[in-house]
This record gives structure tokens, C-alpha cells and sequence, in this order.
């Protein structure tokens, strides 16, 4: 708290956390009491006015009232704060007191606590010294009850040995061999280690006396000497004993049940060998139903006698199968192999559904098992002989890859009789089919025998053969280009009969540089063969996928990620690719006729627009002789056939515009500037984009609109020739205006380009400069750049336009053509 003196009278400021504190608990709405409180403003809210001056008195009396009345209230206050020291002082001085007695009475309570306590245990002491004797002659009693059983079962249970009364001693034998139990602890003591011993003598003397009886009963030279109701005391009695005489009197028992069949069976016995594997198994049925018809209640059913026969005789099975086919690998082929595996699957199964394999089980080493191995745990009899097959699994893939190789061959011999898809009423060629076919039987055949190696050495051989079914079926079958077709025959003639401006002479040459210059096309066969190539090659493309799959889903883990079918699927790719290739490589050699005499047409002779130009016409018919076979025999291949139209749109707008470089539609080096030409010429341009525009659907009733990326390329070629032709209409007076109007029209194009265009103009070299110079002032750098960096220039003279049979027919012209 800090004071100040300001105008001699004292005043208070509090920090913001008391004065916060103030107004929580004095909550005032009175200017006076608030912090800021300033007395100027104070007055001068009371008086206003000089008028307001005439109460002044009243105020100054109401202001004394107030002055008055808070110091009663604060005398009031300090004199009660003082009482109330008073008050508190008194009240502390009780509550001492208070805390005094309550102490003095705590330490009476405990005081008696400990009293009763001792009272308690003192009570309690004999009653529990009674509990203790009563527990104590109680065990006596029982131990003297138990030796009394010791000693008088013990002469009693060597009675009813000797007797072979094995019913009658099985519980009296029960019970001793648990009071012997009891008395183990009490070995020290030399009576009751006599008593012990005298029990595990006679426990001795049972093991051997049953085991004896046993031979006897099933060995010996009279095998009625003991009833099957003895037998079956016997086996509860053994149960009782050692686990090892069960051990003992079982495992001898079962190899006497195998003992037929071991002789039977022997590896040196005809009746041992693969093919007559079934009897075998036959064998151990009638086994069975004969052992268990007369001595099947002899057994406890817990002992499993049926099961474990059963299990020795799989083992040994396995074990004499393994051991003959070693000797006789080379006997072995894949017909007697998969016989000798499906008997064996057969047989376990039908032991599976017979036996739980709980004395597998027993035998296996305990393991902490999943839910999974718990609940989809499968039988241990399943594969318990098969094992002994998978060493020679490989006969079964090699014979795979024999059959596949048979197959194929069978396949090349088929295709050589043509295929019709008409009938076939499919465009992909049923071998295919049968081939996948062929795969998923040997998948679901091997998956039977084993998904592990075998399983991936098949995936192998798919690899292998989908290769050979590529080479030989696919790619073998793509047609070479050996016939002479010419689609648009009937419009050469029309095209040539109707060129305007030619001379009869004129018209004769380039009608035989046609016939001449005809190329070597496809015939609707073919192109339908390239088509079911293609669709074929795409069924065999996404069935491969699926089959990567599958294989992956059937083999081992350890397997799964060496399956690996990408360079097969590249292989179909490839296929795909190439018969595209073809199909617009064909569509190209047939518009080039037309293209030919479109280059030819003395453009600047042209005097009058009318329809559009034979050639166009051509291009068209050519079009819609071609187009449907494709799109029919690509109706499942949807996009496929998309994928041929851009193609073919991408190299066939450049080759246009390249040949409309060659035409010269004016003549401005005599000054005639007639531009009928050009005018004809966007004509013919326009038609040829609208047909473009409209070509996936050309020929169809059913009129399905192009796709978007498919109309931008085309819109966007031939828009670039329209507008080259729009610049060369454009006259070169003024310079200027001509070039920005090349700018305008042509943003992208190049030097090079502005070349041609001028050459189309007809503009001698020495005129063509002074443009130039012109251009590059106003063209953007790029342009500049790149002609100084000779790329365009460089691009031009390799340009593959220059080449081929385009310049062969352009030879033949000129020295065909009359001076």
C-alpha cells in the first residue's frame, strides 16, 4: 500500500488485487467509492450550472449526513472487532481443554483393548490345542486304517494273482497302490518299507504274469487257455500299473497284427509294388473289421488299439513305399505315380473321418498353439503316407511340360486352318482358352499333391509355355505385307478423272505414278487377323494376372514372392503394341495415294471453289473401308481401338500438314495473289478434320461420341492447318502486318515453318529475307534462340517426311511431267 500528499490531504491507493478483492465483497454502484474516484468531476456533476448553485447548502447537509453515518458504522466495526477478539480468544482456550479430555480418554480405550486381547488368546489357547489333537488322531486313524489295508491286500492280492482272478483283484490293487502312494513318505520306517517293496514286487509280478498270458492267449500252441473276459480284466489291471507294460504289451501286440502284412507286402513281392498299392490298403480294412469283430472289447476303448494299429501301419507303409521306389525310380511314370497318390489321399481321408489321431497327437511334442492351429488344425493322418511321393513329384511336372509341349504343337498345327470369328462368333481364338483351361486343371491337380516346389516348378512351366504360346501362336500369326491392295481404287479413278486444271498429259502420268506408286496394303482378312491377334493377346494378358494370383494364393509362403509373370505380361504388351502399330501403319500406306495427289494439284491454277477435292473424297471412302473392320473386330477391346485412333490421328495430321507444305495454293512472285486456291484448299482441310472428328464412329448406326482426349488432338492438328493456310492467304504488303499475322495465327511454330509457309506463297528467296529479318525482330526469343542454336534446322534435314517412297514418286513426276 502506498500514500501520496496531493493537495494536503492523504490518500490511499491499493494494488489491483485488492481493490479487486474489495469489489466482490463490497459490491457499490456509489461514485464515491470508486477507485478512480476524481472530486473535480465529482462537483462538477453535481453543479452542472451556476444555477444548480442555489442548493449547494442541502447538498453540503446531505454530504454530513453521510460523513456522520459511515463514522458510527465505523466505530461500530472496530468495537465489534474487538469484542470478537475477546470471543475467539475464549473459544480457543475450550477447545484445548476438549482436546485434553478426548486425549486421556484414547489411552483408556487402548488400555482396555490390549486387556481384552489377552483375554481373548488366553481363552482360545486350549481350543486350539484340542483342534490340533483332534487333527493329529484323526491322521493317526487313517494311517493305522491305511497300514491295516497295507498288510492284509497285500497277502490277499497275491492270492488273487496267482489265482488270475484279475476282476476280483483290480480294485483291491487300485486302492493299495494308492495307500502305497500315501506311505512313501514314511520309507524311513523299515516295516512299512518292507510293506512297500512287497507292492511294487507284486506290481512286478502282474506286468509279467499278464504279458505271459497274453502270448499265450494269441502265440501260444493253445490260444484258449484265458477266456476274452480275463484278457479284458487283464488290460484294466495293466492300466493300473506302469505306463511302460501298457507300452510294452501294445507295441508287441500291434507288430503282431502287421506281422501278415509285413510278409505279405515285402518289397520283393510283386503284389508290393505301385500298382497294386490299393491292395494294400484293402488289406488293412479287412485287418481291421476281423480284430475289432473278435477282440475289439478285449482293449479299454482309451486305448486306442484300433487307431494304433492303424498308425504302425502307415508308417511302415511309408516306409516300404519309399524304400521300393528308390530301387524302382525308373519304372516309375506319371500315370502309375498319380495313381498310387490318389489311392493313397483316398485312404487317408477315409482314416481321417475314422480316427480323432489322438495317439499322433500324444506322440507329438507339446507346443503353444493358436486359436488358428486349434480350431483349423488338420488331421495328422492326412499326408501321413503321401509324404513318402513328394521326392518324386518332379515326374508329374516333367509330364506337365511334356503335355504343354504337345499341346502347343497341336495349336500351331490349328492355326493354319483360318480362323473366322463369325463363326467362332468370338475375336479370340479358342486355343487360348484351352490353354488357361489346361492350367487351372494342373493348379487344382497340384495343390492335391503338394503346394511347395512341385507347386512352383509348375509356375515355371506356365512361364515357359505362355512365351512359346506368344512366339509361335501369337506373333507367328501376324500377316507380312506381300499383297497389293489398293482400298480406294474406285475414288483414284474419280480423283484423277476429275482434277481441274490438269492437262490430258498431266492427268496420264499421274495416273500410272498411282498405279505405280501403289502400296502394299493389308486385305480385310488380314486386318481382321491382326484384330483377333490383338484381342487374343489381351484375354492371354489379363488371364496371366489372374494366374500370377492364383499361383501366389496356392504355394507356400516361402514360394510366393519367387512367382513372377511381368515379362510374360510385357510379352502380350509388346503384342498389343505391335498389332496397333500395323493397323495405323496400314491406314497410313492407304491415305498416301491420296496425300500423293493432293502434292501435285496445281493449287494456284484454281479459279473457282467448289466441293471438296477428290483426294478428300478418297481419304474418306479409304476411311470407311477400313475403320468399321476395325472397330467391329474390336468391339470387346474397346480401348484398344481408342488407342489406334490416336495413334493414328498423331501421325497422320503431321504427314498431312507436312504434304500441304508441298502445295503451292498462290503465286505471289507474279503478283496474281489468286487465293482460290486457298480457299479450296480449308476446305478440303475442314472436311478432312470434320471426318476426323467423327472417324471412331464412322461408318457405325450407332453414332457414339469420341472421346475427349481424342477430339483435342485432332481439333488441335488441324486447326494448325487451317491456320496455315489462313497465313498464306494473308497478303505480304505490308511485311509487318504479314508477320504478326504468322504470330498471331502460328504462336508455336518455328523459322523453319515460316519458311515453308513463304515457299507456299511462292515468294522468291531473296524476298523471303527481308520477311525473315522482319520476323525474328518481332518473333519471341525463344524462336530466335533456336534458330541460332541450329535445333530446328538440324530436326528438318533428319525429318523421317523426307524419306521413303513419298520421294521416289516425287523423282518419277519430274521426269515424267512434260517441260
Amino acid at each position: 500500500m502506498e500514500t501520496s500528499d496531493e493537495n494536503q490531504i492523504n490518500k490511499i491507493v491499493f494494488s489491483d488485487e485488492v481493490q479487486s478483492a474489495i469489489e466482490q465483497v463490497l459490491q457499490s454502484t456509489d461514485p464515491l467509492d470508486s477507485p478512480d474516484f476524481n472530486t473535480i468531476d465529482y462537483i462538477n456533476q453535481l453543479f452542472p450550472t451556476e444555477q444548480s448553485l442555489s442548493n449547494i447548502d442541502d447538498v453540503i447537509t446531505k454530504m454530513e449526513t453521510e460523513v456522520t453515518a459511515i463514522d458510527d458504522h465505523i466505530r461500530s466495526v472496530v468495537r465489534s472487532q474487538s469484542n470478537t477478539g475477546q470471543d475467539g480468544l475464549a473459544a480457543l482456550q475450550e477447545a484445548q481443554k476438549v482436546i485434553v479430555q478426548l486425549f486421556s480418554q484414547i489411552v483408556e480405550i487402548k488400555t482396555r483393548a490390549e486387556r481384552t486381547e489377552d483375554m481373548v488368546r488366553e481363552i482360545t489357547r486350549d481350543i486350539k490345542q484340542l483342534d490340533c489333537a483332534k487333527k493329529n488322531l484323526t491322521s493317526a486313524i487313517t494311517t493305522l486304517n491305511h497300514l491295516h489295508m497295507l498288510v492284509g491286500g497285500v497277502e490277499s492280492l497275491i492270492k488273487l494273482a496267482e489265482k488270475r482272478q484279475y476282476g476280483e483283484l483290480l480294485n483291491p490293487l487300485q486302492a493299495i497302490t494308492e495307500v502305497n502312494q500315501h506311505f512313501q513318505q514314511y520309507t524311513d520306517i523299515a516295516q512299512i518299507k518292507e510293506l512297500s517293496n512287497e507292492v511294487d514286487q507284486i506290481h512286478r509280478k502282474l506286468a509279467s504274469q499278464i504279458t505271459e498270458d497274453f502270448h499265450s492267449a494269441f502265440t501260444g500252441p493253445n490260444t484258449t487257455k484265458m477266456s476274452l473276459s480275463q484278457l479284458t480284466d487283464a488290460c484294466l489291471v495293466v492300466s493300473v500299473l506302469d505306463t511302460r507294460v501298457k507300452q510294452d504289451l501294445l507295441k508287441w501286440f500291434i507288430n503282431l497284427q502287421l506281422q501278415e502284412y509285413m510278409q505279405l507286402f515285402h518289397e520283393n513281392q510283386d503284389i508290393a509294388w505301385l500298382d497294386k498299392i490299393d491292395k494294400r490298403y484293402a488289406w488293412l480294412k479287412r485287418h481291421l473289421l476281423d480284430f475289432e469283430d473278435k477282440y475289439g472289447k478285449v482293449f479299454p476303448l482309451d486305448w486306442e488299439v484300433s487307431e494304433r494299429i492303424t498308425v504302425q501301419f502307415c508308417t511302415a507303409t511309408r516306409d516300404e513305399l519309399s524304400k521300393v521306389m528308390s530301387k524302382r525310380r525308373n519304372e516309375i511314370d506319371v500315370k502309375l505315380l498319380l495313381f498310387a497318390i490318389s489311392k493313397t489321399s483316398t485312404f487317408e481321408l477315409l482314416l481321417a473321418k475314422r480316427f480323432s489321431g489322438i495317439t499322433l497327437s500324444n506322440e507329438k511334442s507339446e507346443e503353444p498353439q493358436t486359436d488358428a492351429t486349434v480350431t483349423e488344425a488338420p488331421s495328422p493322418f492326412l499326408d501321413l503316407i503321401g509324404v513318402c511321393f513328394k521326392p518324386y513329384l518332379d515326374i508329374y511336372t516333367d509330364s506337365i511340360d511334356r503335355n504343354l509341349a504337345e499341346i502347343i504343337e497341336r495349336f500351331v498345327q490349328d492355326s493354319k486352318i483360318a480362323f473366322d470369328p463369325v463363326v467362332n462368333n468370338s475375336t479370340v481364338f479358342p486355343s487360348c482358352a484351352d490353354l488357361f483351361v489346361f492350367y487351372k486343371k494342373c493348379i487344382v491337380q497340384c495343390t492335391q499333391l503338394s503346394n511347395g516346389k512341385p507347386m512352383y516348378d509348375l509356375a515355371l512351366i506356365f512361364k515357359k509355355y505362355l512365351r512359346e504360346y506368344a512366339s509361335k501362336i501369337l506373333e507367328f500369326k501376324i500377316p507380312k505385307v506381300t499383297t497389293v491392295h489398293s482400298s480406294i481404287g474406285t475414288s483414284m479413278s474419280m480423283l484423277t478423272k476429275d482434277l481441274q486444271n490438269l492437262s490430258t498429259a498431266a492427268g496420264q502420268v499421274i495416273h500410272s505414278l498411282l498405279k505405280e506408286g501403289e502400296t502394299l496394303r493389308y486385305t480385310r482378312d488380314e486386318i481382321i487377323r491382326i484384330c483377333c491377334i490383338l484381342t487374343t493377346a489381351e484375354y492371354c494378358l489379363e488371364t496371366a494376372q489372374q494366374l500370377e494370383e492364383k499361383l501366389k494364393e496356392k504355394v507356400e509362403p516361402i514360394y510366393s514372392e519367387k512367382i513372377d509373370l511381368s515379362n510374360e505380361k510385357d510379352i502380350f504388351h509388346r503384342i498389343i503394341s505391335n498389332c496397333i502399330h500395323l493397323m495405323v501403319q496400314d491406314m497410313e500406306s492407304g491415305c498416301e495415294p491420296a496425300l500423293i495427289v493432293m502434292s501435285k494439284i496445281q493449287w494456284q491454277h484454281i479459279n473457282n471453289v467448289g466441293d471438296q477435292s477428290p483426294f478428300v473424297n478418297s481419304l474418306i471412302t479409304h476411311f470407311k473401308l477400313t475403320v468399321p473392320i476395325i472397330r467391329d473386330n474390336l468391339s470387346s477391346s474397346r480401348k484398344y481401338f481408342t488407342q489406334f485412333c490416336h495413334k493414328f490421328v498423331n501421325s497422320f495430321i503431321p504427314k498431312y500438314i507436312t504434304t500441304l507444305y508441298k502445295c503451292r495454293p498462290t503465286n505471289a512472285q507474279d503478283g496474281t495473289n489468286n487465293i482460290m486456291g486457298c480457299e479450296q484448299l480449308l476446305l478440303d482441310t475442314h472436311s478432312i478434320k470434320t471426318v476426323l472428328l467423327d472417324l471412331p464412329s464412322i461408318g457405325s448406326s450407332v453414332n457414339r461420341k469420341a472421346p475427349a482426349s481424342y477430339t483435342k488432338v485432332v481439333v488441335k492438328g488441324m486447326t494448325k492447318a487451317e491456320m496455315i493456310i489462313k497465313v498464306v492467304m494473308a497478303p505480304v504488303i505490308p511485311a509487318i502486318g504479314f508477320t504478326e499475322q504468322f504470330l498471331k495465327l502460328l504462336p508455336d511454330s518455328s523459322f523453319t515453318e515460316f519458311h515453308k509457309i513463304l515457299d507456299m506463297k511462292g515468294l522468291r528467296r531473296a524476298d523471303q529475307t527481308q520477311l525473315v529479318e522482319i520476323l525474328k525482330r518481332n518473333a519471341p526469343k525463344e524462336m530466335v534462340a533456336a534458330v541460332e542454336m541450329g535445333q530446328l534446322s538440324s530436326l528438318a534435314a533428319n525429318s523421317p517426311e523426307e524419306k521413303g517412297h513419298i520421294k521416289k514418286l516425287e523423282k518419277l513426276i519430274k521426269k515424267r511431267l512434260p517441260n
